[in-house]
């Protein structure tokens, strides 16, 4: 019987349209396991009649693997551009966040020499500057992956090996509050602005 995304923690995420831009939506190559790599919708505009409009805010380079028969997701990280919304993360997600998971955010307007441990709500975060880069290859540097050794792996793979490199990680960097952090943070950058149009 081949594993849907309506038997893992994804499910409500995919019926409230959250799971957008998505390169991975299937299966990985580990039995019992589904991933997802895209975008995650965190904040819709006021829908008015049918229109569907695009979503406010979003969490970008996504990549999450949940398991069959769990009702958390095992494993997410991606790109926040302020750490402010950390919290629509949280509301988002709501029960699929477990203590037991594994959520890593690199954000954008954190001082880029720092690393936190965020708890909220009922998970820990991994609070992680961005350096520039993708999300994807600030991961491997973390998890101490070697983008060779993935070279030959199709995108299921690749989901596959970082996850279980991820869900293995217990490495913690120093503990921040959600209302020190929003102190701490910097200015959000428009992402738009020094781009030719």
């Amino acid at each position: 019987m081949s594993l849907s995304i309506q038997d893992t923690a994804f499910a409500r995420l995919d019926q409230e349209g959250r799971l957008l831009n998505s390169v991975l939506k299937a299966p990985t190559r580990k039995p019992g396991r589904f991933g997802f790599r895209g975008d995650l919708a965190l904040k819709f505009p006021v829908k008015f009649a049918d229109e569907a409009r695009p979503p406010e805010i979003t969490s970008d380079q996504v990549i999450a693997v949940a398991h069959a028969g769990e009702s958390h997701i095992a494993f997410m990280c991606g790109f926040l551009l302020s750490f402010e919304y950390l919290k629509l993360v949280a509301e988002a997600l709501g029960d699929a966040l477990s203590p037991k998971g594994k959520y890593f955010f690199f954000v954008d307007n954190i001082d880029i020499s720092k690393k936190y441990t965020v708890e909220y709500g009922g998970a820990t975060f991994h609070i992680l500057p961005i350096d520039e880069a993708t999300v994807y290859n600030e991961l491997l540097e973390l998890l101490y992956l070697e983008k060779g050794d993935l070279k030959k792996l199709d995108t299921a793979g690749k989901t596959d090996a970082v996850a279980d490199k991820a869900l293995a990680f217990t490495q913690t960097f120093p503990k921040l509050s959600y209302e020190e952090g929003l102190v701490l943070m910097g200015p959000v950058r428009n992402l738009y602005e020094n781009r030719p149009v």
